[in-house]
């Protein structure tokens, strides 16, 4: 007999989510609490871990913690993974949401032409390398190191599901954003390395790739910030967007529950787009 189709197997299962006091984390926060899912929190900053988690708390009435950890340390994953498992239990799920772009990895221009000789420091050649690097392990080894540090506790269960959060950009690399382009483009194999790692332990490792969403890290791209209106970037995201629009936050909770819960048990090593038709179309 067909069971009904729900995220009930996810209640009262412990998630981990990086990045979770963040516009899109929190928004997948939220969608896990929705579940009845016990969330832990996890930001560089601990004032706005700890205000995400009581937010929580008091709106899904479900458990909660707020940790500040730096992603890209080890040491502080470690000490964020016991305090999960002392307030939580041991870990279920984990969401590699913790990423973002910087000014200092980005070109003023689009694309090289002879006019711009010699101010070529507006170009790729003018990148900032230790932008560029801090860009690459944020989005890279921020997915890297939560995983080797949380999915231990999945493995010795012998059953988990890690949902990383890829980019459009990793299909489509964008022009200005190289750093942020190719390290989402390496989440993508990471995601698919890792499916296959895991395959025998029943640990699912899959990623969603959002379209075109405003958040604080790249508002400053599709938007002016003095009249709010779009930017010329942000018109050509919009219309190259069949839906014709920018995506919120709260329409990525479905494809994450979906990819969390035994509703996709047989689902692994897929990077799914969430990106109101933005990939599929052609421009024409």
């Amino acid at each position: 007999m067909l069971k009904t189709c729900t995220f009930e197997d996810l209640r009262g299962k412990v998630s981990v989510i990086t990045g979770g006091s963040g516009i899109i984390g929190f928004a997948l926060a939220e969608g896990l609490a929705s579940a009845g899912v016990k969330v832990a929190v996890l930001s560089l900053h601990g004032e706005k871990a700890d205000r995400a988690a009581k937010s929580l708390k008091q709106s899904y009435g479900i458990e909660s913690v707020g940790i500040a950890a730096d992603v890209c340390d080890r040491k502080a994953l470690d000490a964020a993974k016991k305090e999960v498992n002392r307030v939580l239990g041991k870990i279920d799920m984990l969401i590699n949401c913790a990423g973002g772009n910087s000014p200092g990895a980005t070109t003023l221009v689009e694309m090289v032409d002879k006019t711009l000789f010699p101010e070529l420091d507006k170009t790729f050649f003018g990148l900032d390398m230790e932008g560029f690097k801090q860009v690459f392990d944020l989005n890279l080894m921020g997915t890297v190191l939560p995983t080797m540090v949380m999915a231990p506790d999945m493995v010795e269960k012998g059953k988990g599901a890690i949902v990383n959060v890829s980019s459009m950009t990793a299909f489509r690399a964008l022009t200005k954003v190289p750093a942020y382009s190719a390290a989402k483009a390496a989440v993508n194999n990471l995601t698919r390395w890792l499916a296959v790692h895991f395959a025998k332990v029943n640990v699912r490792v899959n990623a969603i790739a959002p379209g075109f969403f405003l958040t604080e890290q790249n508002r400053f791209l599709l938007t002016n910030e003095k009249t709010g209106n779009l930017t010329e970037r942000g018109k050509k995201i919009v219309n190259g967007t069949p839906m014709g629009r920018f995506g919120t936050p709260d329409e990525l909770r479905g494809a994450v529950l979906y990819l969390l819960s035994d509703l996709s048990k047989f689902v692994t090593g897929t990077v799914l787009p969430v990106d109101g038709g933005f990939n599929a179309f052609s421009g024409v």
